[in-house]
């Protein structure tokens, strides 16, 4: 199965993550018209909540589907002022309560938790020191990201980040996991 051919959903809290997530599909060689996007609407409630409802859906319909085509799900929720574990057990936890199964190793399904949020990340793209506690402020225009991501990207790949934030760490193993 190539890059290419795949169908990527993402399941993610608001703009920003999304162009985060894009981006970073993109430059791993996804298919950018294979890659939907499922967000949080506007002034409906928190982006996690919204994650936390439509994932056993959204792992449901994956798991439907995957069988014959080359799909994969990448979920992109905040840890906000939960530990990467807690936030990770809330996913799981939803699946059991829908009468799903745990995620699987084998399943092309990728989950991202920033700590605090998406902008540690950009902010960490951006050659800023961060730290996981501090909040940092969002980008006027979340398309400004793209040419540091590009670069935290490009690091990524030849495995020479510089004390990247702990939440990076983590989902740069998922993303190493699902490819």
């Amino acid at each position: 199965m190539t890059n290419r051919k795949a169908e990527i959903l993402i399941l993610c809290e608001d703009l920003q993550q999304e162009v985060f997530a894009r981006s970073c599909l993109i430059a791993y060689g996804f298919n950018r018209r294979k890659i939907r996007s499922l967000k949080s609407p506007k002034g409906k409630g928190a982006g996690s909540q919204f994650v936390l409802e439509s994932f056993p859906n959204e792992v449901r319909v994956y798991r439907s589907r995957s069988a014959n085509l080359a799909l994969f799900l990448v979920v992109l929720i905040d840890a906000d002022n939960y530990t990467h574990r807690e936030r990770l057990s809330h996913l799981e936890n939803t699946l059991i309560n829908a009468g799903l199964a745990p995620r699987m190793l084998e399943e092309k399904i990728a989950v991202f938790i920033p700590k605090r949020n998406i902008e540690t990340w950009i902010h960490y793209s951006m050659h800023e020191v961060v730290n996981e506690e501090n909040i940092y402020p969002k980008l006027s225009n979340q398309s400004d990201c793209k040419p540091y991501l590009e670069n935290l990207i490009a690091q990524c790949r030849e495995d020479r980040l510089i004390d990247p934030p702990p939440s990076l760490q983590h989902g740069r193993a998922e993303l190493r996991r699902i490819l």
